[in-house]
């Protein structure tokens, strides 16, 4: 529901391949150094053969890499793509099944088997959700997400991030009803009421 670039459902976009791609990484080297490369999307796990190999390209350039997923896509088809990468970057859209289901059209169960594999395997993660108002700004859901995550030795770290509207006019552009186009933002008085 709180997609910021529904402009990429259907882009048509352009292939490239492996060397294409890292050849364009290379040029910003000096930018990156310090960082690393960060994978994401849209959802891309959704092309994990692809990611997995550029994770394992940037590997051999010295080059740290994170994958930002949302966990939707089963892991029998990402979990090599998972080992690859550095880092993990994961938004659990919800604890509540339900609720994710709202959010997003499936339950949390592909989100919290990566989740655990990763524990399994020694990746480390960055957990985050998006506290959107009528949804995720819950102080019991909140919890509940502090809660899972602390059993797990892989979590690094736990981020709640504001839901905010700096997307929509692409919704608009698009000639799309955003389905949060009347939710408000979150206060700043909100998220430091859930960051207990």
């Amino acid at each position: 529901m709180y997609c910021h670039n529904p402009d990429m459902w259907e882009s048509g976009g352009r292939a490239v391949t492996v060397d294409e791609a890292m050849a364009d990484i290379l040029r910003y080297r000096n930018f990156i150094r310090s960082g690393g490369v960060t994978f994401s999307g849209g959802e891309p796990l959704l092309q994990a053969d692809f990611v997995r190999a550029m994770c394992e390209a940037c590997r051999g350039e010295g080059l740290h890499t994170a994958i930002d997923t949302s966990g939707a896509v089963e892991l029998t088809h990402c979990h090599a793509a998972m080992d690859a990468a550095d880092l993990v970057l994961l938004d659990i859209k919800a604890m509540d099944p339900e609720m994710c289901r709202a959010l997003t059209g499936q339950d949390n169960a592909n989100a919290l088997r990566l989740l655990e594999y990763c524990e399994e395997t020694g990746k480390e993660v960055w957990v985050r959700q998006v506290i959107v108002p009528g949804y995720t700004l819950d102080k019991a859901q909140v919890k509940a997400l502090r809660e899972h995550c602390a059993k797990f030795k892989c979590v690094k770290k736990v981020t709640l991030l504001p839901f905010h509207k700096l997307g929509m006019y692409k919704w608009e552009k698009l000639g799309m009803p955003s389905p949060l186009a009347d939710v408000r933002e979150v206060t700043a008085a909100e998220m430091d009421d859930l960051n207990f």
